[in-house]
């Protein structure tokens, strides 16, 4: 696909989750890297669901942590695009979308880390743990860091 090709696609309608406890926020591994490639939470809307029904969906698909232990404190006022680098767009999503546009959602999280299982049917990540947003933003993808710097200015005030 060309650049400019790349650039007619649209972005794909995508939640984030920036779960909190304790003043740290939790962040996993991405099991499909073999570098370090930490991420929060995040996944694709389905049509006609709303946003803030599939960050709860993506939430528990991810980490089984229960709608129920969790409080919504937060959203994005806006929906915050990214584009992928150009050589991974052919590979994801058919080709169909050149990155996402995201609505992030801050939760706090109320139950014990014993209720977060990453060990899911479909598992995305191979470990994770409670990081600060400095933290996180060090160990993110280069091509995601302007999404997270975003994300933690707009909830700077709620962290």
């Amino acid at each position: 696909m060309s650049p400019e090709e790349i650039a007619e696609l649209p972005y794909r309608p995508c939640v984030g989750i920036v779960l909190t406890k304790s003043g740290k926020v939790f962040a996993a591994q991405r099991i499909d890297s073999t570098y370090d490639a930490w991420q929060m939470p995040q996944g694709g809307v389905d049509k006609g669901e709303p946003a803030r029904d599939a960050a709860l969906r993506e939430l528990g698909e991810e980490t089984s942590v229960a709608a129920n232990k969790v409080t919504i404190r937060a959203e994005t006022t806006d929906w915050i695009p990214y584009d992928l680098p150009l050589e991974l767009v052919p590979k994801l999503w058919k080709g169909k979308y050149r990155g996402q546009a995201q609505k992030w959602f801050l939760m706090e999280f109320s139950g014990n880390d014993s209720d977060i299982n990453i060990q899911t049917e479909d598992p995305e990540f191979s470990r994770w743990q409670w990081m600060t947003p400095d933290e996180i933003k060090s160990r993110i993808v280069p091509f995601k860091k302007h999404t997270y710097d975003r994300v933690f200015a707009e909830f700077a005030d709620k962290l």
